[in-house]
């Protein structure tokens, strides 16, 4: 059972194919948004995966964070997250990410546990 003060941190390298321009988010060399939440989600996914029942895993289903400075490339960033939710199914994470000098970004994300082969049935129903 998932219980709150759960934590876990990553650390992630900014490499070119990270940035806004790579992605055309944007025309900057700098940390995209879109990979600062995926760091941001996988963080918090890898701090429950050890806790959950065989078969379950977890889905992203909000978000709630700040961008507040440019990493360029080369430089790390450290994504922290804390279990502060745990209702049910739904879990609510409150993330920090820092850059070697400032904080990158800050919020909250929330996940749902979900049964794997049940979630993957159900997005394959949508296919045929």
């Amino acid at each position: 059972m998932l219980k709150t003060g759960l934590t876990h941190e990553t650390k992630v390298k900014v490499e070119e194919n990270m940035t806004a321009g790579a992605l055309r988010s944007g025309l900057v060399p700098v940390l995209a948004t879109p990979v600062l939440l995926a760091i941001i989600e996988n963080t918090c996914y890898e701090c429950v995966m050890d806790h959950l029942e065989p078969g379950q895993t977890t889905v992203g289903t909000g978000v709630n964070i700040t961008h507040e400075a440019p990493t360029p490339v080369g430089m790390t960033v450290t994504a922290s997250c804390r279990l502060k939710e745990v209702e049910g199914r739904r879990l609510v994470f409150q993330i920090e990410v820092k850059d070697e000098h400032e904080i990158v970004s800050r919020g909250d994300h929330e996940r749902f546990i979900v049964d794997m082969d049940k979630f993957v049935a159900k997005s394959r129903q949508k296919a045929l």
